[in-house]
């Protein structure tokens, strides 16, 4: 999968896992790009444990799942930390 597919791919999981959790997580889309791209990372490091592949090909049913996966488990860490912050 090339830069730019892996970025796109990163964006869109980004913006699901924005989606699925509830609440306002804030952030424009550099921020999600970011999230989205850190999670097809994790998603694709914890198929590469789990299913003995990481990240296929950018149409592969597998490949999105778990995208999305990296990225809601990332945006609940950045939520948590984000949540953390005093506010003044």
């Amino acid at each position: 999968m090339g830069l730019l597919a892996f970025l796109l791919l990163g964006l869109i999981a980004g913006a699901i896992a924005k989606a699925i959790l509830p609440g306002r997580q804030g952030g424009g889309l550099l921020l999600t790009l970011l999230l989205g791209v850190v999670g097809a990372f994790l998603g694709g490091w914890i198929g590469s444990l789990v299913f003995g592949g990481g990240l296929g090909d950018f149409f592969d049913l597998r490949t999105w799942l778990l995208s999305i996966l990296g990225a809601v488990i990332v945006l609940l860490i950045f939520g948590l930390f984000r949540g953390r912050r005093s506010r003044v």
